[in-house]
């Protein structure tokens, strides 16, 4: 499978990031958990999973990471889901916070609910019908130009693209199902 010269990175910082591994690893793909800059300096592209963007930004910010995860981003494949999402986005609302600004969206935090709010939906996508779960998940409010939406939830886009990056509010790691993760990695090998 594809994936195999690449080195990928997932952000182990905080949340999820195995399953992500995981997902990738199913597919072929060479990972590494990323944890710190030199760690990061190594890898082609990047996974930032879902968990605490808040948190996220602290433990970027106290390991001296945002500036050069920021330039990184720049320069190679960077996947957020959930709260790695809400990093990438160019505005956060909900509380309003700092962000990477990968892409040329606007994202309000917990937008779908708390996490008793959270659900499991079909979801028909550019990538076929996939099945998404939301855990206190963003909504991407706004999308530029330059953003193509690859599946929206309830009239919102919920899986984007724009370049070499790619975003999604849900969490496709949390399921059997590699396509988004597949997505992602054809994105990097092209």
């Amino acid at each position: 499978m594809a994936g195999n010269e690449k080195l990928y990175g997932v952000l182990a910082l905080q949340g999820d990031y195995e399953k992500h591994q995981q997902s990738l690893t199913h597919l072929g793909a060479r990972t590494i958990f990323v944890k710190t800059l030199d760690e990061l300096s190594r890898v082609h592209a990047l996974v930032i999973p879902g968990g605490e963007s808040t948190t996220m930004l602290r433990l970027l910010d106290y390991y001296g990471m945002f500036d050069i995860l920021r330039k990184f981003g720049a320069q190679k494949p960077i996947f957020g889901t959930c709260a790695g999402a809400i990093l990438m986005a160019r505005t956060v609302s909900s509380p309003a916070q700092k962000s990477l600004d990968l892409m040329d969206m606007d994202v309000e935090r917990n937008a779908y609910g708390r996490q008793v709010d959270s659900r499991i939906v079909r979801l028909d996508s550019a990538l076929g019908d996939l099945e998404a779960v939301f855990i206190r998940a963003p909504i991407i409010r706004r999308t530029g130009p330059g953003v193509e939406v690859l599946a929206s939830y309830l009239g919102d886009a919920v899986l984007v693209r724009q370049g070499r990056h790619l975003a999604a509010s849900f969490h496709p790691e949390l399921t059997g199902d590699t396509r988004v993760h597949q997505y992602f990695m054809d994105i990097v090998e092209a």
